[in-house]
């Protein structure tokens, strides 16, 4: 009955070594869609120990589970996993690790639910601000422009999607600038970024005391500003995408000596300035494979003495 154990340790162990080897990588700023993907990877790497040694403990600890789980293997599936010689723990095992992935649909609803209160209140807010005239709809338009004293542009997701500038943006961002804007947040908008930040954010508030969710919900924060970066300079240019983040930010104190919340704007115009290359196909090919195997190993641990046997 050692699959439960193994699942758990190896799950620990991703949990605690990601970070660190994310944190020593060198090529994250170069390839962000990669280093995004590979991120994902971990986590559901990591769910999925959790979930299936809840599975396997379940089905050690009580015969109805170990009934439905195993209804379709041969008789000698069940004795390689030696699940009636189990202790008392495994039903410990399998109600806490229910509890944990109860609590996090709880709080993954909770995000989404208050993600939706947000945009409710962002879209009224928009209302007040621009009215709409005799005879118009809301939402109909994918490009609101507010009258505004500071240059902002945000992109508001929803049903449909909008993107929101200000008159003050508009009179900054000259041309080819206001394009790499407008690119910058479509790359989020046909990415789904939202559901990233949503998912990373639910594990961290779920799970505070786990680095790897905080780690995780920090390096979406800084990846996904990165990716729709790429989708913006390779349309209109790195000096017209930094330019236009300068404009816009060059009035908020960003680019000063003191720490202010937007601290990471300065990093991502240093970045487009420094123009370095792209990793070779062949190496973004091998993060890639080596990333959809962090989630295929716990899989194999689980299925392994069953193929095994089988075998």
């Amino acid at each position: 009955m050692m699959v439960p154990v193994a699942l758990l340790l190896l799950g620990a162990l991703t949990a605690v070594l990601a970070p660190r080897v994310f944190a020593r990588a060198s090529w994250t700023e170069r390839e962000p869609v990669v280093a995004l993907w590979m991120w994902q990877c971990v986590v559901v790497g990591v769910l999925l120990c959790c979930a299936l040694s809840m599975a396997v403990s379940a089905a050690a600890a009580w015969k109805a589970v170990r009934g439905h789980l195993f209804a379709p293997a041969p008789h000698g599936v069940i004795d390689a996993y030696a699940l009636a010689g189990s202790g008392p723990w495994a039903a410990a095992t399998a109600t806490v690790l229910a509890a944990g992935g109860a609590w996090t649909i709880v709080m993954l609803t909770r995000e989404v639910a208050e993600a939706r209160r947000r945009r409710r209140h962002d879209r009224a807010e928009l209302l007040v601000r621009s009215p709409l005239l005799p005879g118009e709809k809301r939402g109909t338009d994918r490009l609101l422009v507010l009258e505004g004293d500071r240059p902002e542009t945000w992109w508001l997701p929803g049903a449909p999607s909008q993107l929101v500038i200000t008159t003050a943006a508009l009179r900054r961002l000259k041309g080819r600038q206001l394009d790499s804007v407008i690119a910058h947040e479509q790359g989020h908008a046909q990415a789904r970024h939202d559901w990233l930040l949503h998912c990373s954010g639910a594990l961290a508030r779920g799970f505070p005391q786990v680095p790897v969710f905080a780690a995780f919900r920090d390096e979406m924060h800084r990846l996904v500003e990165l990716a729709a970066d790429d989708v913006a300079s390779r349309r209109f240019g790195r000096m017209t995408t930094a330019l236009a983040l300068v404009e816009l930010n060059e009035d908020k104190g960003v680019f000063g000596p003191c720490p202010s919340p937007r601290a990471h704007v300065p990093q991502r115009v240093d970045r487009l300035l420094a123009a370095k290359p792209r990793l070779t196909a062949a190496r973004r090919l091998r993060l890639t494979a080596a990333g959809a195997l962090v989630p295929l190993v716990p899989v194999l641990v689980a299925f392994g003495p069953g193929l095994h046997t089988l075998g």
